[in-house]
């Protein structure tokens, strides 16, 4: 009860937020202020309104909003959102483009179960949609999951990847973003040892910590300097009583947004500032670029506490993908099964969260796979946010990432033989690591 109080708390200072903000933006717009007009006012007005939403944001799951897209004939298609298979903790969800033919590209997005939920990936998703069929991963919220539901760690989520694969079939192209890339290559892994043809036709892997001691940054340094039973002790809380998930063990949202602003919290202070300022001169607006990143920013949601406790211990103290000696169900996966599935890494030169040398790991795991299938990238001033969603991977990951799907398209190679040509496939080579 200790924990489930303290989650309440964290629940409780939120809301006070929300509502102080609500109030003094009231306040603030007050008609009778402005018969004795003051700037003082307007700030307040300002100030409350960013508050509020900023603190209303996090605990609000944000939609799609992706209505419809440009087809090759020039009309807008609308897209719709199915379902293709749903589990308690997260589902496979299609972007159905209506009254357009099935794309040769089947992309599957694998989204972080990091804190954000998939809709970080949004702008991603609309940059494929034209030239693929898209897929993505959609994980829960694990405080509204019961606790009938059982567990869910890294084993699970590999597993719950497995069986997506095999639902889309063997010509699917994978794009795994940040956390989940040691767990795509080893779910790919997995389906190489035990079910050869349903593995996907490539793999790209975006800043994903393969190997976190290959360059150390803030997040593997702090990794490195707390015991599991400290971890456990200060980050693990009970799911209150509001939501469905009562009793679960797990790792607030709220607790992580607070990690990842600290680690910042010069930039979103000004940030903040600088928008106060803005919509107390009138100059804001309701979609302007402030809102339109910390309203997916800001919102939240929390992991399983098993999930989160066997990423830390496994993936980043016992660095099992990187030794080779990750097990899924009692099995050891084995990367250097993959033999015949092109792997491509991509990384952001600036990146702070995983940094250059912590993904290209992949590549030297991959002692099955001949180096015509691999190829590496590293994007020139690109951040960590910019190598997925920003002005480098529209303008320039992109492009590449499209290019080395195609060539990677063509038939299996079986017992040594191709069984079929197809024109467009091709050798990935490695580009220039910048």
């Amino acid at each position: 009860m200790r924990f489930m109080a303290t989650y309440d708390l964290m629940e409780t200072i939120r809301n006070t937020n929300q509502w102080m903000g609500a109030t003094a933006q009231a306040l603030g717009s007050y008609p009778a202020v402005s018969f004795a007009p003051h700037p003082g006012f307007q700030w307040l007005a300002a100030w409350g309104e960013v508050t509020e939403r900023a603190f209303s944001r996090m605990v609000v799951k944000p939609d799609w909003n992706i209505q419809s897209v440009v087809g090759e004939d020039g009309r807008d298609h609308l897209v719709e959102i199915v379902q293709a298979i749903s589990r308690p903790f997260g589902d496979l969800i299609h972007f159905k483009v209506q009254g357009r033919a099935e794309q040769p590209r089947k992309v599957l997005l694998v989204a972080p179960m990091s804190g954000h939920y998939a809709t970080l990936l949004r702008s991603t998703v609309v940059s494929l949609l034209p030239d693929c069929e898209v897929y993505i991963t959609d994980w829960h919220n694990a405080r509204d999951i019961p606790v009938s539901e059982g567990k869910f760690d890294v084993e699970d989520y590999t597993l719950y990847l497995v069986d997506f694969l095999k639902h889309m079939g063997p010509q699917t192209h994978v794009i795994a973003v940040c956390q989940p890339a040691p767990l795509a290559l080893a779910a790919t892994a997995y389906l190489a040892g035990e079910e050869p043809a349903a593995q996907p036709r490539s793999l790209t892997l975006i800043g994903g910590p393969i190997d976190p001691d290959a360059t150390p940054t803030e997040v593997t340094d702090f990794g490195n300097r707390v015991t599991m039973g400290q971890l456990e002790q200060s980050m693990i809380q009970r799911v209150g009583m509001k939501y469905a998930g009562v009793g679960r063990k797990v790792y607030p949202g709220l607790l992580q947004l607070s990690s990842f602003v600290a680690m910042n919290a010069e930039n979103h202070m000004k940030a903040f500032s600088d928008q106060i300022t803005r919509t107390a001169k009138g100059e804001a607006s309701e979609h302007d670029k402030h809102n339109k990143f910390y309203d997916e920013y800001l919102a939240v949601m929390d992991m399983t506490a098993e999930f989160y406790l066997s990423t830390v211990e496994r993936i980043f103290k016992g660095r099992e993908v990187a030794r080779n000696c990750f097990t899924v169900a009692g099995k050891q996966v084995d990367i250097g099964a993959i033999t015949d599935v092109a792997v491509k890494t991509v990384e952001g030169e600036k990146d702070d969260i995983s940094a250059p040398g912590q993904c290209v790991a992949a590549l030297d795991l991959c002692t099955g796979l001949d180096d015509s299938k691999k190829a590496s990238h590293v994007e020139p001033g690109a951040g960590h946010y910019g190598i997925f969603a920003g002005r480098s991977w529209r303008n320039n990951i992109r492009p590449l990432v499209l290019d080395f799907i195609d060539q990677n398209s063509g038939p299996r190679v079986v017992g040594g033989k191709k069984t079929a040509t197809k024109s467009g496939s091709g050798k990935a080579t490695r580009a220039g690591a910048a």
